[in-house]
């Protein structure tokens, strides 16, 4: 069988020096706020090439810190207007309305799945404040068009960089240093996971660096002193040994990724089956394989009957979910195409070339 993720292989591969990681935190004492995360943050920092980067508990609480901050700084007010891709995972739109927000779902392109730099301007109002870009798949979103939108406008520009661990724009700069802040998530199956949960901010901007780390320390930067209400989101010293340790391997194991895909795109041939655009190596990290299928659920049964598990991203987008019923009247044709047909296939830096070759010989067969 090939599942889908096998997070066992990927640990299995560091295991010696993620147990060793590991019991130096545990007879350190010292488990949260402590020299891990600061290491961490630093070199993550280092990595993206930002100046700061604040450690905390979750993605879905880096962004929504983000928004919070700049409310706290009086950028942004309630009921302001940030505009969002429909194709995206749940929670960027819930760090939208969390808080008191408003998501402007603007379309995709359908041969990138990314956001459709061509009609944004249409849906920029006297509201709108800011941009939130979501660099899905692995794949990165920014366009030299929306870095220009933004600064014409006056838009802060938000980046959701939880699937893009590593991605560079078309000019080397990589996705997390793109606009005015950032939120990455480094849950477990991520390209950069954690052994539990975990996210950071990545920003150039001092004075939300300093909001933010309060916002996801009770909101105290001077102990049983709070200048906000905020949250406790904080990324524990084991998380932060751990993700030290891998953020060693993370260019490596999205080469492989990248090694696996070029496999897919050369040669997975078959009518039934749609390929996104094929970007540069550079600015796609292949978090996820998505093909495109009229015949999505049965392509997924032929393939699990070959013992090959796959994964829906996403069967049901955020517009059409219960919990946002006054989005539900919303038509977005190109959204709901996507999420009809879309399947992702394996693609973990631990399959072998053999594997990988089934998957495509299986995909091949399917009519």
């Amino acid at each position: 069988m090939i599942n889908y993720l096998e997070l066992r292989r990927i640990t299995e591969q560091y295991s010696e020096e993620i147990e060793s990681a590991i019991s130096k935190v545990v007879h350190s004492g010292r488990y949260l706020l402590g020299e891990e995360c600061t290491d961490f943050a630093k070199n993550y920092a280092d990595y993206t090439g930002t100046k700061y980067c604040i450690t905390c508990g979750n993605g879905l609480d880096a962004l929504t810190l983000i928004f919070r901050a700049y409310k706290e700084m009086g950028v942004l007010k309630e009921e302001d207007e940030i505009i969002v891709p429909a194709n995206t995972y749940i929670a960027s739109i819930l760090s939208v309305t969390e808080n008191r927000l408003k998501p402007i779902f603007v379309e995709p392109k359908l041969s990138t799945l990314e956001l459709d730099d061509e009609i944004i301007e249409s849906h920029i109002t006297n509201k709108t404040k800011g941009i939130l870009l979501v660099h899905l798949y692995g794949r990165c979103a920014y366009t030299d068009t929306i870095s220009e939108l933004c600064k014409r406008h006056n838009l802060l520009l938000i980046e959701d960089n939880a699937q893009a661990h590593g991605c560079k724009n078309g000019k080397g700069v990589r996705t997390g240093a793109l606009g005015n802040a950032a939120g990455h998530s480094f849950y477990p199956g991520k390209n950069l996971g954690a052994l539990g949960d975990a996210g950071a901010v990545t920003t150039n901007d001092p004075e939300l660096a300093e909001i933010v780390k309060s916002l996801a320390n009770y909101g105290s930067s001077i102990k049983y002193q709070f200048d906000y209400c905020g949250r406790n989101s904080r990324m524990d010293e084991i998380q932060a040994a751990v993700l030290n340790l891998k953020l060693k391997y993370l260019d490596s194991e999205n080469n492989k990724r990248k090694q696996i895909a070029q496999l897919y795109y050369d040669n997975i041939i078959n009518s039934q089956i749609n390929l996104p655009y094929r970007m540069t190596n550079d600015t796609n990290v292949y978090h996820i394989f998505p093909i495109l299928s009229a015949k999505r659920d049965l392509l997924q049964k032929h393939l699990l009957d070959k013992g090959i598990q796959t994964i829906i991203h996403y069967p049901i987008p955020p517009h059409k979910q219960n919990c946002y019923l006054q989005y539900n009247h919303y038509e977005l044709p190109i959204t709901e195409k996507i999420h009809r047909e879309e399947l992702s296939i394996p693609i973990g830096p631990y399959l072998s070339f053999d594997e990988c070759e089934f998957i495509i010989d299986c995909i091949n067969n399917f009519i």
